[in-house]
């Protein structure tokens, strides 16, 4: 037996099997059930959406042996022959190849007919904006008043093109794209029926590439799985579509967070060591900056289960939401313009060297970049009495983490007398202190300190924020550190569990404490108590800021 494609062998065989066209099926199936049928139907879309399916269906529906119904029985001889196309009373033609008048004559005495088997003799014309104007013209009182035996059902991709008398006579029906996380949910029930296994993040990429049409996306699921010798792989997915390693976008961001030129630059020759189309490579990175805006926004937009989730919680952290604004802007011109580069390397480079030369400045002494103000109250971090702790030997990344019951939630770590400058163990203090910025200073906020012996700062890092603890977020790091302390000092981060209070944990605490403050602030104002009163007014707390710590004393 031939094999049959995915797009064919799982096509749709009742309403209840389509997906993403909810509003349209809702509307046939309670004309259906209430007899409230018409004579002519259009339905418009773009390409894979479901046009010519539910054209079918809606036959099988009228035709039915079991009477005018929108759930058809599927088993009956109408269902069946018009599941394998073989439908007498079904005639399906495609007006791009029947485009003149003598092909609609041809049709419509046709139609005059009783039909052979059926209830109804129903009509699909496909691409029906194909037809001639003379064509469109013959057949328009037919279509206003055909025979009672008669349905005619109309599909285009370009409704534009369709005269307005026609139109008018119509009852027409607009199917929308398919929406990524239906066709992916699709594609995942394809899978599963056909026991082939899959990665959701391929089926992702799928998805984006179908651009809203099931068909396309079912097609491309048939080539990944051939692709991939009968399994359907991410790295494998991203190899046909040419899709860009969202890694290299990620760390084009982070690199531009440090304002590090020579690893933004060193980024672009791996793309184009990997010959990685540029302009794709700009749009993806559009994409990206749009999802950290989400971030940083709307963190309830970004699922749950997103891989890149936590990546995307930082860089949302650490850009500013102007520098997101900016880089989107100039990410979109790169791409308008890259035809006019020299050569699309050059274009991307430039693009990428304008976002850092264009960036908010930053202080310190590698940037021009005015250092941010430490979070309002941080030196005040509630402590508690120190607790002795024995100094762990030093761990590497890949060790367990210290016991939960060695540092309590506010603890500070104890120091010891060889210490080369006071530190009493108050690391978010120390973090505020430094006024570190970009990834360093984000790898510093979501550290928790186990252990100072006087030359060694010993970490824990959460399992999420493993990416943080780059060698390179670490060299600078340390030498924050050893340039506060006026000597040098060794760090040891490890992922393990955070058993106290990360900086950030204490700065989004205090940040909650003010917000809170504020609010309280306005609704005890005996102004705007006034104007609630008299007005019936009401106060909106997500327009409320606290002021900056230093605009408040």
């Amino acid at each position: 037996m031939s094999y049959q494609v995915l797009a064919r062998k799982w096509r749709p065989k009742s309403f209840t099997e389509i997906v993403g066209q909810e509003h349209v099926v809702k509307a046939l199936s309670n004309a259906l059930d209430q007899q409230r049928l018409h004579h002519a139907y259009l339905l418009t879309g773009t390409r894979g959406v479901g046009k010519t399916t539910l054209a079918r269906i809606l036959a099988k529906a009228l035709n039915c042996e079991t009477g005018i119904t929108s759930s058809p029985c599927g088993v009956c001889s109408a269902c069946r022959e018009i599941d394998s196309g073989r439908f007498v009373d079904l005639l399906e033609l495609d007006a791009a190849s029947n485009t003149g008048i003598d092909n609609m004559r041809e049709v419509l005495d046709n139609a005059l007919y009783a039909p052979t088997s059926g209830r109804f003799k129903v009509y699909l014309i496909d691409e029906v904006h194909m037809l001639s104007k003379a064509a469109f013209n013959s057949m328009l009182k037919t279509l206003e008043e055909p025979p009672e035996h008669v349905k005619f059902i109309l599909a285009t991709t370009d409704p534009q093109k369709i005269p307005v008398t026609v139109l008018s006579r119509c009852l027409q029906f607009n199917l929308k794209q398919m929406p990524q996380p239906a066709i992916v949910g699709h594609l995942i029930d394809v899978l599963e029926r056909e026991s082939i296994p899959g990665e959701r993040a391929a089926l992702q990429l799928l998805a984006r590439a179908a651009q809203g049409s099931m068909r396309d996306a079912l097609s491309l699921l048939d080539q990944s799985i051939a692709y991939g010798g009968g399994k359907v792989e991410e790295a494998q997915v991203r190899d046909m579509l040419g899709a860009i390693d969202e890694t290299y976008l990620f760390g084009i961001l982070e690199a531009l967070v440090a304002h590090d030129g020579p690893a933004l630059l060193a980024h672009a020759d791996k793309m184009a060591e990997r010959s990685i189309a540029f302009e794709a490579a700009l749009q993806d990175l559009g994409t990206l900056l749009h999802k950290v805006a989400l971030a940083q926004t709307v963190p309830a937009a970004i699922p749950e289960d997103a891989p890149e989730g936590p990546r995307l919680m930082d860089l949302a952290k650490a850009i500013g939401p102007e520098e997101i604004q900016l880089y989107y802007q100039i990410a979109l011109h790169g791409r308008r313009d890259l035809y006019l580069a020299p050569d699309e390397f050059a274009g991307f480079s430039m693009t990428l060297l304008r976002m850092l030369a264009f960036a908010p400045d930053e202080g310190g002494a590698q940037s021009t970049r005015p250092a941010q103000p430490p979070p309002a109250g941080a030196r005040d971090v509630p402590r508690l009495t120190p607790q002795p702790l024995a100094a762990p030997a030093p761990q590497t990344a890949s060790e367990a983490p210290v016991a939960a019951q060695a540092v309590p939630a506010y603890a500070a770590v104890p120091v010891e007398n060889s210490a080369p400058a006071a530190f009493d163990g108050d690391w978010p203090g120390l973090v505020a202190r430094l006024k570190l910025g970009g990834m360093a200073g984000m790898l510093a906020k979501q550290c928790e300190l186990k252990n100072w012996d006087g030359n060694t700062l010993e970490f824990h890092v959460p399992e999420e924020h493993r990416h943080l603890a780059d060698k390179s977020y670490q060299d600078k790091l340390k030498e924050a550190v050893a340039k506060h302390f006026g000597n040098p000092v060794n760090i040891n981060i490890a992922v393990g569990k955070i058993v106290g209070m990360t900086p950030a944990q204490v700065e989004g605490r205090e940040k909650q404490a003010r917000q809170v403050e504020a609010v309280a602030s306005i609704e005890g104002d005996p102004f705007v108590r006034e104007l609630v009163e008299t007005f019936d007014a009401q106060i909106i707390e997500s327009s409320i800021k606290p002021l900056q710590q230093e605009n408040r004393t």
